[in-house]
C-alpha cells in the first residue's frame, strides 16, 4: 500500500484542510503532511506541482492527486471501507451526504464573519443578520441528524462519518466566537472538541506564529 501524503494550510486558519486531515487522524491513517503558508510569496510556487487551482488541500496517493475536501473525503472513504465513513443505513446515509453537500456549498455569511482561528477567543461577539442565519441553521441540521440519526453514539450520526469532518471547523468556530448553543448542539460540539484528533490540531495550530490579516475577524480578540 502506497504511502499517502496530504498538503494542506495553515492549521490555525484552513478550515478546507482540517476536513481531509480528521479523517485520516481520526482513522489512525499514516500519512505525511506537506504545509503550505497560506498567502505568502513561497505559496504559488508550492502549489504550482499540483493540479489544484492554488488551492488545499490535495491528497497525493502514488502517481494520483485528489483535490478539494469532499472529493479527498469520498476517495478515502472508498480506499478506506473499513473506516464506514458514511452511515450504513440508506436513509441516514443519503441525509449525511445532503448535509455535507450543504456545507460545502454554503454558509458564507458564516465563514466570512466567523474566520476559523485556534489561537484566538473572541468574547462578546455579535453576528450580523446573515451569519446568525446560517448559525441558526448549522444547529438546526445538528439537532435534526442527532435525534433522527445519533443514537448509536456521540457523533451527527451516531458514528464518527464525514458528516463530522464537515462541520468541525463550524464547531471551532462556534467555540472561539463563543457562540450560544443548545444543549443538543452544545454537547456534540464538546465531543468533537475533545476528540484525540481535534485536540492534535488546536494544538498545533496555536503552536504557528504566521498571522494572516485577510483571516482576522474585526472583532477584539484574546489569547485562548
Amino acid at each position: 500500500m502506497t504511502e499517502l501524503t496530504l498538503v494542506i494550510g495553515n492549521q490555525n486558519y484552513s478550515s478546507w484542510s482540517l476536513r481531509a486531515w480528521l479523517f485520516l487522524a481520526h482513522h489512525g491513517i499514516p500519512f505525511n503532511i506537506k504545509k503550505v503558508k497560506l498567502f505568502t510569496d513561497s505559496m504559488e510556487r508550492e502549489l504550482a506541482v499540483h493540479f489544484s487551482d492554488n488551492k488545499v488541500p490535495v491528497l497525493i496517493d502514488d502517481d494520483l492527486e485528489v483535490w478539494d475536501s469532499l472529493a479527498i473525503l469520498e476517495y478515502l472513504v472508498e480506499r478506506f471501507p473499513e473506516t464506514r465513513g458514511w452511515p450504513q443505513e440508506r436513509s441516514a446515509r443519503a441525509v449525511a451526504r445532503s448535509v455535507c453537500a450543504e456545507m460545502h456549498s454554503g454558509f458564507f455569511g458564516l465563514r466570512g464573519e466567523l474566520p476559523m482561528n485556534c489561537r484566538r477567543r473572541f468574547p462578546g461577539f455579535q453576528p450580523g443578520p446573515e451569519a446568525q442565519r446560517d448559525i441558526d441553521r448549522v444547529l438546526g441540521l445538528w439537532n435534526f441528524c442527532r435525534e433522527r440519526y445519533g443514537a448509536g453514539g456521540p457523533w451527527l450520526f451516531g458514528e464518527f462519518s464525514v458528516a463530522d469532518c464537515m462541520y468541525a471547523p463550524v464547531v471551532l468556530r462556534l467555540l472561539s466566537y463563543e457562540i450560544e448553543m443548545d444543549p443538543v448542539s452544545a454537547a456534540y460540539a464538546q465531543t468533537l472538541f475533545d476528540s484525540t484528533a481535534i485536540q492534535q490540531w488546536v494544538k498545533e495550530g496555536r503552536a504557528e506564529d504566521a498571522v494572516i490579516d485577510e483571516d482576522e475577524a474585526d472583532w477584539p480578540s484574546v489569547p485562548f
